[in-house]
């Protein structure tokens, strides 16, 4: 995402399971971040491209997910689709400062809240 107006605290990294997500809705998006099997974390759009799945309900395995609805592969690192499926889940700016997740939001994104 660009434009990036504020950076915001959305807790611990230890606070996302292995393998797994959360979720955090700000006023216009819903952002799914992940922790991958080998400690990375990552952050996109929780909507699938093709029939906007939740992607935080999806497998992670290694740097990407599969959509619960579909089972089209995204890369967590970009966004972009896998193998012969097309389309780009977008990608949400992420930080780790001192052990915490900071996702950077637009200015339309600006009103985080935690949504599970």
């Amino acid at each position: 995402m660009t434009d990036i107006v504020n950076w915001v605290n959305v807790g611990p990294v230890a606070n996302i399971p292995l393998q797994g997500a959360r979720t955090f809705q700000t006023e216009t998006d819903r952002i799914a971040i992940f922790r991958t099997l080998d400690d990375h974390v990552y952050a996109l759009l929780d909507r699938c491209p093709h029939k906007d799945g939740p992607l935080a309900q999806g497998i992670v395995h290694g740097h990407f997910v599969t959509c619960p609805l579909h089972n089209m592969v995204f890369s967590l690192e970009t966004g972009a689709a896998q193998g012969p499926d097309d389309g780009c889940a977008a990608k949400v700016e992420l930080r780790i400062i001192d052990g915490t997740v900071h996702i950077g939001l637009t200015a339309e994104q600006i009103g985080l809240r935690h949504a599970g």
